[in-house]
């Protein structure tokens, strides 16, 4: 694989950094409390702990949600449950790249650590550019001035060409953060040379990026299998012909991947037996699990997990394999 710069190949110390993370969580609808702090925490116990003890002065950049979704919060929480991993003060600043921030940045010393306020506030933050044209950006322009150096450990965002990702690159000396470079490295050794039989498992919300790398892993002959699950399992279910019910296909619907579907059912011509999709699923009736066979659907219901018989059938799979790759929660 091409050869990439880490933290091994810098010296931080009184350094001032801009960290890219993903931080994004799970929220509950209602309260708007983070439900799981996993990636929090894995960002924490490597690149973000490594920074702080070698006396670097870290600025914590993230996004949570998508603007106009229910998970689109602040990140107080975050830098709160951060400081709590950490055991020592976070400062959360509610600016990204205005007065407040700049200060904030200026006032760190050696070892301390805030978190700006969520990246996507910015308006041109999701607009896809070259890293050359969002350095261009005021919200670039405001903060690399202020940095020595840029560290991206967000490898769940790193294919988004997103200001925050990609803007600094052009202006500042860059290097992976721990995340980064496990997950490249671990990357590298499935799509260079995977054990056979290769199973990957792709579910979470982005459907989209589980149909490319679906059509990449089995046209390069890298996946001897593909499961399903999520938002990606109900499209890939979709696409073979069921009708989820009305809830489920207004979700699709709203996440805007129905126009996918062609390119499922040609894939799925293409290479037939190797994509598997749910052959039940759960919902909630009454406050209680009930799992229903695909052949039944639709259902009034919101789908929220694979069933039972779907379990047994991934699990004898992923029994067998040799490799095996998981793409979303």
């Amino acid at each position: 694989m091409p050869k990439f710069l880490t933290l091994d190949d810098v010296n931080v110390e009184g350094k001032t950094v801009l960290v890219r993370v993903d931080f994004n969580s799970p929220v509950d609808p209602e309260t708007k409390k983070l439900l799981d702090d996993t990636r929090i925490r894995a960002h924490a116990e490597t690149t973000l702990k490594e920074l702080s003890e070698k006396g670097a002065k870290v600025v914590v950049l993230a996004h949570q949600g998508r603007p106009g979704d229910p998970d689109f919060i602040s990140l107080e929480q975050h830098a709160e449950r951060l400081g709590e991993v950490l055991g020592k003060p976070v400062k959360y600043v509610d600016d990204l790249y205005g007065e407040e921030a700049k200060q904030a940045i200026r006032e760190l010393k050696n070892g301390e650590i805030i978190v700006l306020k969520n990246t996507r506030t910015y308006p041109d933050e999701r607009k896809s550019k070259t890293p050359e044209e969002h350095a261009k950006s005021e919200f670039i322009r405001e903060l690399a001035p202020l940095a020595d150096l840029f560290v991206n450990d967000a490898f769940s965002a790193a294919h988004r060409s997103h200001a925050s990702v990609v803007g600094f690159t052009a202006v500042l000396p860059s290097v992976a953060g721990r995340i980064m470079e496990r997950e490249l490295k671990a990357l590298a050794r499935v799509l260079e040379s995977p054990e056979k039989p290769c199973v990957f498992i792709l579910g979470g919300a982005k459907a989209d990026d589980s149909l490319k790398i679906s059509q990449y892993v089995l046209k390069n002959g890298i996946a001897d299998y593909i499961l399903t699950g999520g938002i990606t399992g109900h499209l890939f279910l979709a696409a073979t012909g069921v009708d989820l019910g009305k809830p489920n296909m207004e979700l699709l619907e709203k996440q805007k991947v129905l126009d996918l579907i062609p390119g499922i059912k040609n894939l799925m011509a293409e290479y037939p037996g190797k994509i598997k999709v749910p052959v039940d699923v759960a919902v909630e009736v009454e406050g209680k699990r009930k799992e229903l066979p695909v052949k039944t659907l639709p259902t009034e219901y919101p789908i929220f997990d694979i069933g039972t018989e779907t379990i047994k059938e991934y699990s004898d799979i992923i029994k067998k394999a040799k490799s095996i790759v998981i793409s979303g929660p």
